[in-house]
């Protein structure tokens, strides 16, 4: 079975050795170039993507526009992605023990924020890998009571996440 990624999760490529990559630091930001005006009563976020090459040789990675998708909200609409302000990973070459991140700002309904979903498909030397998704959100709704609440009984996206996961595989559950 398929499963996703909790945002901060680090995923490893099977057909490149030592490369992993993590979709981390999923917060409420405003982007450094000043807004888009397609993001006009929209909230901004911000996230990273990391690369990180554990292996014995150098690889050459490139992480664009195209290969990143954003979805929000539990029906999954598409995020504005503010591709003027975000940082990529044009072509860069990560050498072993070494990592490159990309910086992606994009913005969306704030009460959608609770549930982000983002795509990703490295290019590794002239290779496309699988796509991966990682799921997590931002808490820009949560009052104190409501976290609270949360933080006791369900733990959160990624509480939620991990228990469906766990359901998914233990012996006599529904398949």
């Amino acid at each position: 079975m398929y499963e996703p990624n909790v945002v901060g999760d680090w995923h490893e490529y099977d057909d490149h050795d030592g490369l992993r990559v993590r979709v981390h630091r999923l917060e409420a930001a405003e982007p450094p170039r000043g807004r888009d005006d397609a993001a006009a009563g929209l909230t901004y976020f911000s996230v990273r993507v990391t690369v990180e090459n554990r292996g014995s040789r150098h690889f050459g990675v490139q992480l664009e526009d195209g290969q990143i998708d954003v979805r929000v909200g539990p029906d999954g609409e598409g995020a504005v992605i503010d591709w003027r302000s975000s940082q990529f990973i044009e072509g860069f070459d990560v050498y072993p023990l070494r990592r490159a991140t990309a910086v992606l700002y994009a913005a969306g309904p704030e009460a959608a924020l609770t549930q982000v979903d983002i795509q990703i498909q490295l290019r590794v030397d002239e290779d496309w890998t699988d796509r991966r998704l990682w799921a997590g959100g931002i808490g820009v709704l949560e009052s104190t009571a409501a976290t609270a609440c949360q933080s006791a009984t369900t733990g959160g996206l990624a509480h939620q996440v991990s228990a469906f996961l766990k359901d998914q595989t233990e012996p006599g559950s529904p398949a």
